[in-house]
């Protein structure tokens, strides 16, 4: 086989002991088994000179190569378990949407948005007519199984920018980012309907639940406890208006 040489005419390898020498280092760097090569490479970034990589200096090197490579590991795996605790604590303890605490969060979120850029969402406030009644009559796993509907039913409706919380008991709470009331109202109306037409199936038996709602501007200069009383206060007056 011919190895070109930039510095040979022709691109044949240079001949003499000069080119010999050459050959051979190449070849024992190409066969030079790979920890040697990777304690080489870290030894030359820790700037440890090549003529005191010693096989003591290799085994250090391994050993501390293997550390880090192991503390690495760790880290990223006390990442995921960080990730997962801040997730769960998130959530509603029951169903697979945020908990008041979280959904507060949301809410802070759109009006600092709203203050930046000018640019109003909304806060959505629900309460589910019925919800006791079957609580009361088919028990608390019926309403646990009403509210599983109620969450899904809402999840899946809302965009992945929208944000939706179960505030307690029966009551929902939806952000529906970067939408003005018109729009909301119009939204939670489509949303109300989706839980009154949701089947709510228990032991055999059909349920079915409707929802009030509110909806309040989330605009700069209130606050996110403001908002939430003010979205319940129109969802209130809704429902008393409906009776």
């Amino acid at each position: 086989m011919r190895v070109r040489s930039s510095g040979t005419a022709g691109g044949v390898a240079a001949a003499g002991p000069a080119g010999s020498v050459a050959r051979s280092e190449a070849a024992s760097a190409a066969l030079a088994p790979a920890p040697v090569r990777r304690t080489g490479d870290t030894a030359s970034i820790m700037g440890v000179p090549e003529a005191e990589l010693t096989p003591n200096v290799q085994r250090a090197l391994l050993t501390l190569m293997g550390e880090v490579d192991q503390l690495r590991r760790e880290t990223e795996a006390l990442r995921a378990k960080v990730r997962d605790l801040e997730s769960l604590a998130d959530r509603d303890v029951l169903l697979p949407v945020l908990n008041r605490r979280a959904f507060l969060r949301e809410v802070s979120k759109a009006l600092s948005l709203a203050e930046r850029h000018d640019a109003p969402s909304a806060l959505v406030y629900f309460d589910l007519n019925g919800f006791k009644a079957i609580n009361d009559t088919y028990g608390h796993a019926a309403g646990d199984e009403a509210l599983k509907v109620v969450a899904d039913t809402l999840s899946s409706k809302l965009r992945d920018t929208d944000a939706v919380g179960r505030l307690g008991g029966d009551e929902f709470g939806v952000v529906l980012v970067l939408t003005a009331v018109e729009a909301a109202e119009r939204k939670a109306e489509e949303l109300a309907d989706a839980i009154a037409e949701a089947p709510i199936h228990f032991e055999g038996l059909t349920l079915n639940l409707k929802a009030a709602w509110g909806v309040q501007a989330l605009e700069s200069g209130i606050t996110p406890e403001t908002a939430m009383a003010e979205a319940d206060a129109a969802m209130y007056a809704r429902k008393q208006a409906a009776a």
